[in-house]
């Protein structure tokens, strides 16, 4: 195993087959991010979403993919571009993941990338556990997807910040109050359909355990682009309250839990979650003015 994988796998407790997997899976992502700075890509773009707050700030969930804003519209922007140096980095790691860009098949602003692989040969690689790997299904495959927001919506605010692992380098991503910011659009205006984002929530109480301030400029933008406000609308704490306690009365909370579950340790944490406990917690919500 490479050494600097063996050394990031320290910081996991993983003891089942599915926590090891989540582990591997949020290594892979670190590798990503490593590879892709390396291409310069953050000169152009920024870290955003739930891998972010993970990575970054400590969020106690495991999350599935990367998602990133380009810091200004490019509507002509590749991002196969950074794929052979991604490719590169990859491989230095001994990780046998192939990199394709999704094929959009309407207009969208959105751009995606999937790396897949084989998870068992991978969770070999990793643990070199065959007891374990022995209840991996031979054709499963550990997928990471990354998407990029070509047409970002103003108002976000940045910082920089570096990791030592799997190699220094250095990510360019939204500053706390604009994350807070995407997740509480997120919380009003994600269409769940049959599978509710309990994650949205998760990560909703996240922030404001830490006392983070919304970037209301920047989710006035949201809302906007999402035809929740217009332009002219105005827009304070008590109008955000009010879509939030409204959506808080139109959740399917089992389902909520459900969704998250899989992705936490502490799924106690959940048996309180109802409409008042989040209307509650609402009630302390700062603004970033």
């Amino acid at each position: 195993m490479n050494t600097s994988i063996e050394e990031m796998l320290k910081k996991y407790n993983a003891t089942t087959t599915e926590e090891k997997k989540n582990a591997m899976k949020e290594i892979i992502q670190e590798i990503v991010l490593c590879g892709l700075s390396r291409a310069d890509f953050f000169k152009k773009a920024a870290f955003y979403g739930g891998t972010a707050l993970r990575i970054f700030h400590g969020l106690d969930r495991f999350s599935e993919d990367l998602d990133f804003s380009l810091i200004t519209e490019d509507m002509d922007f590749q991002l196969a571009s950074y794929i052979p140096m991604l490719e590169k980095e990859v491989v230095a790691y001994g990780l046998r993941l192939y990199i394709s860009e999704k094929d959009k098949t309407k207009e969208s602003t959105i751009k995606s990338a999937f790396l897949k692989g084989n998870t068992k040969e991978h969770f070999l690689m990793f643990y070199s556990d065959q007891k374990l790997a022995n209840g991996i299904m031979p054709n499963e495959n550990v997928k990471i997807k990354f998407e990029i927001d070509v047409n970002p919506p103003a108002g976000a605010s940045f910082e920089h910040r570096f990791q030592l692992l799997p190699a220094p380098y250095e990510v360019n991503l939204y500053d706390m109050p604009s994350l807070f910011a995407g997740k509480i659009h997120a919380v009003i205006c994600r269409a769940w359909k049959r599978r509710i984002k309990g994650r949205d929530l998760y990560d909703y109480i996240f922030y404001l355990s830490r006392n983070v301030k919304v970037n209301m400029l920047h989710l006035k933008e949201r809302l906007v682009g999402s035809e929740v406000l217009k332009d002219t609308d105005p827009f304070d704490i008590e109008t955000l309250k009010k879509l939030l306690y409204d959506r808080f009365d139109s959740i399917d909370y089992q389902s909520a839990k459900n969704d998250v579950s899989d992705f936490i340790k502490d799924r106690n944490s959940l048996d309180i979650w109802c409409p008042e406990f989040f209307k509650q917690i609402t009630a302390g919500l700062m603004v970033n003015r």
